[in-house]
């Protein structure tokens, strides 16, 4: 998703500034590009689009968003700065193609591996996916934590958050309803359950430890003995009721 044939010599490509625009859901190889004499890759505009948000999405996790300047992306791709200019717009543009690739990609993750059974295994998969993200994609999840200085399509991380919690909220909905429970609250619940998973894995992307599998083991443990313990009317015990 283009606008260009390919690398002109004076670096100039059909102009292609939507931000969003052209955005896709997963990553594909990009077909080898070919090196002339002079020594710099030559690359059709796909490849460079495909190169450009390869070294974007590292920057922006390394540096953040203001950290990041188009002239270290055109630097590292070998590129003038209009080139990028003319791919993104710039590098807002180029932030929020990234931002929204990587917000479709763990919504993808969460949701695939949803695959039924026992609704503690639902947890344990839900809780595994946002961990295999974090694992596998490490500078996309760096990305999505930070609060975004431009509009995406797709909004924020909170965003997302929501949008994951409303897969499960109907699985939890049939079980309140099984167990004698209020089914309008499910969607409170299922914000509270994905939203302890989402800042766990925030916690475990820095220190890794321990590992992913006891992480995962030890999210179910508290939500589903949580879960378990739940009173249908609840009370707060201290002096403040409002």
């Amino acid at each position: 998703m283009n606008g260009s044939n390919g690398d002109s010599a004076d670096g100039r490509r059909t102009s292609r500034t939507g931000a969003a625009a052209g955005a896709s859901t997963g990553r594909r190889a990009a077909a080898p590009a070919a090196r002339p004499r002079g020594g710099r890759v030559r690359m059709t505009g796909k490849q460079r689009r495909e190169q450009l948000l390869d070294i974007g999405r590292s920057v922006f996790a390394e540096r953040g968003y203001d950290g990041t300047s188009v002239e270290e992306i055109a630097e590292r791709a070998g590129v003038s700065k209009p080139v990028v200019y003319e791919h993104f717009g710039g590098k807002e543009g180029l932030y929020a193609v990234v931002v929204d690739r990587e917000m479709q990609l763990l919504l993808d993750m969460v949701t695939g591996a949803l695959t039924g059974g026992h609704s503690r295994e639902l947890l344990e998969q839900a809780a595994f996916a946002l961990m295999d993200y974090i694992d596998t994609s490490t500078d996309g999840f760096k990305i999505l934590v930070r609060d975004s200085p431009v509009a995406q399509s797709t909004g924020t991380f909170a965003s997302l958050i929501s949008d994951i919690a409303t897969q499960v909220e109907d699985i939890l909905g049939l079980e309140f309803k099984a167990r004698g429970f209020d089914a309008r609250l499910a969607p409170m619940y299922s914000q509270m359950l994905v939203g302890m998973v989402a800042l766990t894995g925030q916690w475990w992307l820095e220190v890794r430890k321990p590992g992913k599998a006891e992480v995962a083991a030890h999210l179910v443990n508290l939500a589903w003995h949580g879960l378990e313990g739940m009173e249908r009317h609840p009370k707060l015990v201290g002096d403040r009721k409002a």
